[in-house]
């Protein structure tokens, strides 16, 4: 608790993607220098890459809870709007704040900034703390022993594992004492999408709150199976955590600890809590890979591949957009994106195999689209997993391998469970043809009121002439020529 004989000068804390109170290190070390505290957020729509509109939708939500759990301890949120240094250095004037404390962004925008921002204000005789609030561990912790970053997962995985375990959880203050100074209306600045609101699917619940219940509800039923549930888009087994850990709601520490909590208390099979696990550290390996080598949001890794012959086809991109590609898998993945601002994780792979192998359409056209609609938008993941599928990335998938999303809707949704509720026109189809309602017999599209190219569209490409021009184009790029195409 803070001591009451605090001196007058405050201090700042500064929020960006740490949005809580438990297990934020910027905030009990700002509290441990016992002054009057500021929490600020700052919409700073310059230094980075814009957000899109499914994570300014997010933004609104958190805001607004973390505002309130500050105020239930006398505190309150100031929000500004601008240039960070410039609303900073007005802060501390305004104030007389002496030290600022921040937990770090490690994306290369971010962290550039940051480095400009203490540089500056500690010329100004301003004191900056930073911390990891947002990783396992913070890049150039874990290098190889030739001292060089990790590009592939497994033993990048293997080393942060061996080195470093979950800390101590950090408790929040009772009682945070703020000065009254002005702030922004949070309604001011429009997160909220108006003239449409698109977001009347979004079932979620910005805040600490929210990921807190959702870890919780994971543990206690999807972690159980998770090593194979996670495939299955039409059963509620994954743990849904991604936009809450995109927006510090929880720290990623405490969601290994309670995993691992959970298996030596026997209520979870061990192994489904390390297959859990692995998914937070590929999270974190793709924040290091794109710190390391920031040249990857825009361009290939392998730098081969930006000599891809991609296709330009508005018409087919706008198919896959909207979920009007022929193919029922592809286009649930897609209409549950619109609707919800997420996508199962098992369909990411398939829609993004689909575009940039099927229809032989950039990756970074892809990227822009989930970076705009997905609720869980992160530039390290996003740029990493696209180009993962591509076969241009560090430690990507074979080039090879080549998604059928026909297969894979008949293998991960077998009962056609996932596309009865996306691509509701196919609902009355055996499950036999729902997967490839092309293939049905004439009698069996007529009892399901199916008319293919009128209520539900043929495919909009062949998978056995996309794969063959995908592969020619993959093997003259890449210097290979085997060919192990993956049919799953």
């Amino acid at each position: 608790m803070q001591s009451p004989h605090v001196t007058t000068r405050p201090v700042i804390l500064w929020f960006r993607r740490d949005l809580r109170l438990q297990d934020n290190p910027a905030l009990n070390r700002a509290i441990e220098a016992e002054r009057p505290v500021l929490p600020v957020f700052i919409l700073d729509e310059g230094a980075e890459r814009l957000l899109g509109g499914a994570a300014r939708w997010w933004l609104d939500k958190s805001l607004r809870a973390l505002a309130s759990n500050l105020e239930a301890r006398g505190s309150r949120l100031i929000l500004r709007r601008g240039d960070s240094l410039s609303v900073l250095q007005g802060l501390i004037t305004e104030t007389g704040a002496e030290a600022l404390f921040l937990n770090r962004s490690f994306e290369p925008a971010g962290f550039e900034r940051d480095a400009d921002i203490a540089y500056a204000l500690q010329a100004d005789g301003v004191s900056c703390h930073g911390f990891n609030g947002s990783l396992l561990c913070p890049p150039g912790s874990v290098l190889n022993g030739s001292g060089q970053p990790y590009k592939v997962f497994t033993p990048f995985m293997k080393a942060l594992l061996g080195k470093f375990e979950p800390p101590a959880g950090l408790e929040p203050p009772a009682r945070i004492v703020t000065p009254q100074i002005a702030s922004d209306g949070l309604d001011e600045w429009g997160l909220h999408p108006r003239r449409p609101d698109w977001s009347g699917g979004f079932d979620w619940t910005p805040g600490e709150a929210g990921a807190l219940d959702n870890l919780s509800a994971f543990i206690n039923g999807g972690l159980k199976t998770y090593s194979h549930g996670r495939d299955i888009p039409g059963r509620a087994n994954t743990s849904r955590l991604s936009p809450h850990l995109h927006w510090g709601e929880i720290s990623p520490w405490r969601a290994v600890r309670e995993a691992r909590e959970a298996a030596v208390q026997g209520r979870v099979p061990a192994a489904e809590a390390e297959k859990f696990v692995a998914e937070i550290v590929w999270r974190d390996f793709s924040t290091h890979l794109l710190h390391h080598f920031p040249f990857i949001e825009s361009r290939a890794f392998r730098a081969e591949y930006d000599a891809m012959p991609w296709r330009d086809d508005p018409a087919a991109l706008e198919a896959w957009r909207r979920g009007q590609t022929g193919y029922p898998l592809v286009d649930a993945g897609m209409r549950q994106l619109w609707a919800t601002g997420w996508m199962h994780n098992r369909v990411r792979m398939v829609v993004a195999s689909f575009l940039v192998k099927h229809l032989m359409i950039d990756w970074r056209e892809g990227e822009a689209w989930f970076w705009d609609t997905l609720v869980d938008a992160d530039l390290a993941s996003n740029v990493q997993n696209w180009q993962w599928v591509a076969g241009s990335g560090a430690d990507a998938a074979p080039y090879f391998r080549i998604f059928n999303p026909t297969a894979q809707g008949q293998k991960f949704d077998g009962d056609g469970a996932y596309v009865r509720r996306w691509v509701p026109e196919l609902c009355r189809l055996p499950d036999k043809w729902i997967q490839a309602p092309w293939t049905a017999p004439t009698e069996i599209l007529r009892d399901a009121g199916v008319r293919l190219g009128d209520t539900y569209p043929r495919p909009v490409v062949d998978h056995d002439v996309a794969r063959a021009r995908a592969l020619n184009a993959l093997k003259a790029v890449s210097g290979r020529g085997d060919d192990h195409s993956d049919r799953d």
